[in-house]
């Protein structure tokens, strides 16, 4: 099954705590909706911008990303 990272940016001086804070509602979204949640967690870039993850499959695609609006996303397969 092919699947898909979606990724959230923030920036700036507080971006890891948002990160952090955004990855628990991305997480808490799943479970609500009941979508196969393959893997999320935080991705630091720089000091001053890390970013929210979710791997999913290209099944769930359309829906997640037209309800949660990712700023960027990576094919895996």
């Amino acid at each position: 099954m092919k699947k898909t990272k979606l990724i959230w940016d923030f920036r700036g001086p507080y971006g890891k705590n948002t990160a952090i804070h955004y990855e628990k509602h991305l997480r808490e979204f799943f479970i609500v909706k009941k979508i196969k949640l393959i893997k999320s967690g935080i991705e630091v870039i720089n000091e001053f911008h890390h970013s929210s993850y979710v791997i999913i499959l290209n099944e769930n695609l359309e829906t997640i990303r037209s309800k949660l609006k990712p700023n960027r996303e990576e094919n895996l397969n």
